[in-house]
């Protein structure tokens, strides 16, 4: 089936933040991400694009209904694909309902994105969240959106097991006043010595060039920080590397 000028619009204007919202659809592609969201959660497929030697192997295809099963030729996949190079399969996929883990949150750690904007850092930082278990990422409304199609690439399929929730830290505070906040700050206390619960609270991460908002250090329960090495010449260590560090230490002492 020849795919419409139309269909190739609507697709390609997910790769907007307000069509994503006007639809409540977001773009998954890549064999990877594509046969895991057709395993584990079919019912978000809205529709699925894919060359044919990749519709004839795929599992998972069949319990679809015809209607949102597309076979297109390469070049039509690189006309609606967000990649240099396309791979093999697109999927246009329904937004799910943002909810918190299964374990309340007084009882485990999560994490407070507080203007993550680099849809690398914002994709590496769910993948790492992932890895360590960590079920809940909360983020600030100028957070880059975590449907964003780099992002979503960047996660490589966490995004299927990480709920992302956009709020502030106020009100998270407000709902949770028990909860201790750590804020990952410069001049906060050495993270390898400090006390801390490991197994529950939020790990503020903030803002790639500014770091933490004077809102989020407020509401700081304790200040803590990575120390560099004594010769080192760098500024500040990358928001998703310092997000992989500080969550090895908490899981370490959980």
């Amino acid at each position: 089936m020849t795919l419409s000028i139309n269909k190739i619009k609507h697709i390609k204007s997910l790769r907007l933040k307000k069509f994503r919202q006007k639809y409540n659809n977001f773009i998954v592609e890549g064999d990877k991400m594509a046969r895991e969201l057709l395993a584990h959660h079919s019912e978000q497929v809205v529709s699925l694009y894919a060359l044919e030697s990749w519709l004839a192997r795929a599992e998972g295809v069949k319990t679809l209904s015809r209607e949102k099963l597309f076979q297109v030729s390469a070049a039509e996949l690189k006309k609606i694909s967000n990649l240099n190079t396309p791979n093999q399969v697109l999927v246009v996929a329904a937004i799910p309902e943002a909810k918190p883990g299964p374990k309340p949150l007084e009882e485990s750690l999560s994490l407070y994105l507080d203007g993550i904007q680099d849809p690398g850092n914002m994709g590496t930082i769910l993948r790492i969240a992932d890895w360590f278990g960590i079920d809940c990422v909360f983020s600030s409304p100028d957070c880059v959106d975590p449907y964003n199609p780099k992002v979503v690439q960047a996660t490589m399929g966490a995004f299927l097991r990480v709920s992302c929730i956009e709020t502030t830290i106020e009100r998270l505070h407000k709902a949770h006043p028990s909860l201790p906040i750590y804020g990952a700050v410069m001049d906060g206390e050495n993270v390898f010595h400090a006390k801390l619960k490991g197994a529950e609270g939020i790990i503020v991460i903030g803002n790639e060039g500014s770091g933490i908002s004077s809102e989020a250090e407020s509401l700081l329960s304790q200040r803590i920080s990575i120390p560099p090495a004594a010769h080192s010449g760098a500024e500040s260590l990358n928001a998703a590397v310092a997000t992989g560090i500080l969550c090895a230490v908490f899981r370490e002492r959980g």
